[in-house]
């Protein structure tokens, strides 16, 4: 993996253009400072999307439920492989980090079998 440091002038439009291939992914937020340590803000929701407003200079984590804001980002480093988003690391102003992972959701196998086995009466008594 390779991190990758962004240069102000290009975070709007990274986000913009992020954000509309970041579909049907699943986000953590972990916010780390000497002050508070380590703390899971949000554990693996939908990811709605990505957004730096640069009139108030603030990255914003929409997720499902939660929308997290970061104010006045001061770095922001991208973590990716050969053909994905894994990760971003957005310092604020004070210095805290918060790390935002990325997965594609869980898929769970489909158990159309078991409907389609109980509607034609399999298990039932012989007449």
């Amino acid at each position: 993996m390779a991190m990758t440091k962004l240069e102000k002038s290009t975070w709007h439009a990274y986000f913009d253009n992020v954000s509309k291939i970041l579909g049907g992914k699943e986000a953590e937020v972990e916010i780390s400072s000497l002050n508070i340590g380590d703390q899971i803000e949000a554990e693996w929701l939908p990811l709605m999307g990505l957004v730096y407003d640069p009139n108030s200079d603030v990255v914003e984590v929409l997720m499902q439920g939660l929308d997290h804001l970061i104010h006045k980002p001061s770095e922001i480093f991208i973590d990716h492989d050969a053909v994905r988003l894994v990760s971003l690391e957005v310092i604020d102003g004070d210095g805290t980090r918060q790390i935002i992972r990325l997965r594609d959701p869980l898929m769970l196998p489909y158990s159309g079998a078991l409907g389609g086995a109980q509607a034609s009466g399999a298990g039932s008594a012989p007449p």
